[in-house]
């Protein structure tokens, strides 16, 4: 699974290509748009952000996956949101917009993990390394 300082060196590197190429190269990953996340620490009350991708959205909501690549825990900005769902999203090179995060639940999430994981399958060879369900996460516009 991957470790923190791994996904750090990831994050800090796409914020780089994105630097680099003026934002032209990064905001997109595979056939998924990329954003970033911004949440206050639920231990430290400072602003997190990390780069991530949507497999999904619909209308002006954005829908992203608490994968961590199948490991056991949840990423630490799911678990940010959780405790404090106001959060901040920027897009294509946009500036950050406040939305507040919804985690899915019952039919409406079994509907879009179908969605989902018939879209990218890597999503579904997450879920099977895991015991944890994967929580998926809607970004609704404040």
């Amino acid at each position: 699974m991957p470790s923190n300082v791994m996904l750090k060196g990831m994050n800090t590197i796409h914020r780089g290509l994105l630097k680099i190429s003026g934002g032209r190269i990064g905001w997109t990953a595979g056939k998924m748009p990329v954003l970033e996340l911004t949440t206050t620490g639920r231990k430290s009350g400072k602003k997190r952000s990390v780069m991530l991708t949507s497999p999904h959205q619909d209308g002006d909501s954005i829908l992203i996956v608490a994968s961590r690549g199948g490991d056991d825990v949840h990423p630490d900005w799911f678990l940010n949101l959780r405790d404090d769902p106001s959060v901040e999203v920027a897009m294509g090179g946009t500036e950050s917009s406040p939305y507040t995060a919804r985690i899915v639940a019952g039919d409406e999430r079994a509907e879009l993990w179908e969605t989902v994981t018939a879209a990218y399958s890597n999503y579904g060879g997450y879920q099977k390394k895991t015991d944890r369900e994967i929580p998926l996460v809607f970004l609704d516009p404040a």
